[in-house]
This record gives C-alpha cells, sequence and structure tokens, in this order.
C-alpha cells in the first residue's frame, strides 16, 4: 500500500490537477450567469495548441501562454455572441464548439506543422518548475508542494480570487444576480449581457492556462485530442463544487488524484486500459451522486429564464 500512496503520486496529483482545476473554475463562473457552459473542453484544447503555436514561433514561454489566453478568448467571445446575442442553445452551441476545436486544431497541426497525429520540437522549452523556498526544505509537505510549473500555483490563488470576486464584491453580486433572476437583475439596472458576457471572457482566460498548462507544463508538445475528456471533467468538478470556487477545488483533487492515481497502477502490471478509465468511471460515481442536487436543473432554468 505504501507503493501506492507516497509523496510522487500527490506531487503527480497536484500537477495533473491544475488543467482540470482551471477549467472548472470557468465553468464555474459561466453557471454563475446562467451559462451552462460544455464547450469547456474544446476552450482548454484551442489553448493547448495555441500555447504550442505561440513557444514555436516567438521562442518565450511566458509570451506563449498569453497567446494562448488570447486565441482562447476570441474562441469564447465567438462562443458568447451565439449563446446571448444569437439566443442559441448554449448546450448545442457547446457541443459544437467541442468538436470545432478538435477538427480545428487538427486542421491547423497539418497547414502549420506539417505533421499529422503530434507535434514536438526538442528546441521549445516548456514551462518552468519553480521550488517555494523554505517549504521545500519540509519533509513529505515539500515534495508534494513544491517543484510544479507556475500556472500550477496560479490555479490555487485564483480559487481564492475568484471566491473573493463572486461572494464579496459588487461584480460578484452582480454575476450571481443574473443566474439567479436575470429579469428582476434587469430591472435593477444590471447590463445582463455584459455580465454573461464578462463571465465567458473570464472562463475563455482560465480555459487558455489550462491549456498552457496541458501543453507546456505537463509536456512540451501537443497532440489532436491530448484533452482525452478533463473538459467534461472539468465540467463534472463544475457541478460537484455546485459552482463555488472552494468546492470546485475539492472536487478537482479528487479527480486529479484518480488521474495521478490511474498511471501509478500502470507500474503493477494493470492493463493499460483499465487503468486509464479509472478517472472516468469515477466521474460516472460522481454524477450518481450529482443526480440527488437540484444545482444542474437551476443552471438550465437560469439560463432559459434568459432566453
Amino acid at each position: 500500500m505504501q507503493h501506492l500512496l507516497d509523496v510522487s503520486l500527490f506531487n503527480s496529483m497536484i500537477r495533473m490537477v491544475a488543467p482540470i482545476l482551471l477549467a472548472a473554475l470557468g465553468g464555474a463562473i459561466c453557471s454563475r450567469v446562467g451559462l451552462f457552459n460544455v464547450g469547456l473542453e474544446g476552450f482548454v484544447l484551442v489553448g493547448a495548441f495555441s500555447a504550442i503555436v505561440g513557444n514555436y514561433y516567438t521562442g518565450n514561454v511566458f509570451l506563449a501562454v498569453l497567446i494562448a489566453i488570447a486565441v482562447t478568448m476570441l474562441f469564447s467571445l465567438i462562443f458568447a455572441y451565439m449563446s446571448i446575442h444569437l439566443q442559441a442553445n448554449v448546450i448545442v452551441v457547446g457541443i459544437s464548439f467541442n468538436f470545432l476545436a478538435l477538427g480545428l486544431t487538427a486542421f491547423c497541426l497539418k497547414a502549420i506543422f506539417h505533421v499529422k497525429g503530434a507535434f514536438y520540437d526538442k528546441n521549445m522549452i516548456g514551462l518552468p518548475k519553480w521550488d517555494i523556498p523554505f517549504i521545500k526544505d519540509i519533509p513529505v509537505i515539500g515534495g508534494i508542494i513544491s517543484g510544479h510549473s507556475p500556472l500550477v500555483y496560479l490555479a490555487f490563488v485564483l480559487v481564492f480570487g475568484l471566491q473573493y470576486l463572486l461572494f464579496k464584491s459588487v461584480i460578484g453580486f452582480r454575476m450571481i444576480a443574473v443566474g439567479e433572476n436575470p429579469v428582476a437583475a434587469k430591472s435593477l439596472g444590471i447590463k445582463v449581457n455584459r455580465m454573461q458576457y464578462l463571465a465567458v471572457l473570464i472562463c475563455g482566460v482560465l480555459c487558455g492556462l489550462a491549456g498552457a498548462q496541458l501543453s507546456l507544463g505537463q509536456v512540451t508538445m501537443f497532440t489532436e485530442g491530448m484533452t482525452a475528456g478533463r473538459g467534461f471533467i472539468a465540467l463534472v468538478a463544475t457541478m460537484l463544487g455546485q459552482a463555488n470556487p472552494i468546492g470546485v477545488m475539492a472536487s478537482s483533487l479528487l479527480f486529479g488524484l484518480m488521474d495521478a492515481f490511474s498511471i501509478r497502477l500502470q507500474g503493477f502490471s494493470l492493463p493499460t486500459h483499465f487503468t486509464q478509465m479509472l478517472p472516468y468511471v469515477v466521474t460516472l460515481l460522481a454524477m450518481l451522486f450529482f443526480r440527488k442536487s437540484n444545482y444542474l436543473a437551476d443552471a438550465q432554468k437560469a439560463n432559459g429564464s434568459s432566453r
């Protein structure tokens, strides 16, 4: 048992949870304004590809992260225009964007890098690993917390930043009001559409960071469909966390642990296909637990009431 639950396992959990957590926080912001964003998978995939393209052409990893954020924000702006301005069904738009991102990144991979399936360049440098002074020397804790990329630490900082934004700031109260009852919020002079656009753009920023962590923080390469369902897992984490940043972080840590655990089990001569399905089995079990909650119905009701 000690070979399964050791320091390296929890270190991997922290590293792998970052893309899920960032995307789930973006989904939580959208949910708070009444938009049930199922396009997280596509957003993260676009961010991952944009980060690799930016890194390849600029040679600067932090500039590549900014490019990933900018491209994903543009992608999310199109999503917002269709869902909010054109009043298209947000579920259908989200699913369409997932397929669009999958095909678009595969096409651009061929068009830009002239390869199919995956792209890797040995000259590209990924995100640096930061060793936290003093903490890195603490037994056990140092081995778990220290030695991650900046985006991993940023993900956990953003949890508390968004918690404050939603529940302690005027903008947050307005977002919640829009999600709870957009008609009443509009009668109070709150710009409903403006709040929803803002939430989707924030979601784009967070998903861009998630994609950059995925392609530059965990590995320095891009493969077609490399998100591998993490966007959908992030969506479930948003549901389980009731769109509360602290709750989203807790549920994301669960899925991150299962992701790291599945990789660890591969070292025990278990079939790869069996170990890889573990995070998704946990996701399904989580959905069975979630069925007793009325949060999904509330989110859909709020989204429908703004139409």
